[in-house]
């Protein structure tokens, strides 16, 4: 898709997913009484990555009106390369979201995007579709209680820093997929175009080292 196009999307999903936070605020784990120690070493995005998904779907799907939605559309696959898409009122395209959570005040790490094959796969077929990273960033309360306190918008073709781990599954990974501002516009096309570079580079030094 164009990048006006992804433009105006991120400006809706931006409005869509300050208002979901703002409705959900926090998700309650447990109490002192089951732990009394507290969150110790499980203050971590992935510990509790897969309930902020389930809540975050289920609460689209739900009441999808609410956020101005036609149809919300949970992934059949925990693997695939999106956890839901949606269709807003007005819009014919679909929109494929991939949720990831992140830890407020967190350090900036190279994380897994999704599989390289995967998504070059899905964007070839789906050329005309558009397909986001949205973050959930989060916080720990004392009181157990996982907080969702903002929301950042990424358009995949946009990543700034498209690298493909050759050692690590050939999984796509970026540092900078939560700061929109440091994007760089692509359509689905380019992006397809640089992904593939950027998988064929990671191939031939898995070969290399196989070799």
């Amino acid at each position: 898709m164009g990048i006006k196009e992804y433009q105006e999307i991120s400006n809706l999903l931006k409005k869509t997913f300050e208002k979901l936070i703002s409705n959900i605020q926090q998700i309650s784990i447990g109490d002192r009484n089951i732990f009394p120690y507290g969150w110790r070493k499980s203050a971590k995005g992935r510990t509790v990555w897969r309930l902020i998904e389930e809540a975050i779907v289920q609460n689209l799907e739900y009441e999808p009106w609410k956020y101005n939605l036609k149809s919300v559309i949970p992934a059949e696959s925990e693997v695939g390369i999106f956890d839901l898409a949606l269709e807003y009122e007005g819009i014919d395209k679909k929109i494929y979201i991939n949720i990831k959570s992140s830890v407020k005040d967190g350090r900036k790490n190279k994380d897994d995007i999704s599989k390289a094959i995967g998504l070059i796969n899905f964007v070839t077929q789906h050329p005309d579709d558009f397909i986001f990273i949205i973050t959930i960033e989060i916080d720990f309360s004392e009181s157990m209680n996982v907080l969702l306190t903002n929301a950042f918008i990424m358009p995949t073709p946009w990543l700034p820093d498209i690298y493909v781990n050759p050692s690590n599954n050939g999984n796509l990974q970026s540092s900078k997929y939560k700061d929109i501002n440091v994007g760089i516009r692509r359509t689905n096309q380019e992006f397809l175009n640089e992904l593939r570079i950027a998988k064929e580079v990671a191939d031939q030094k898995k070969n290399r080292k196989i070799s």
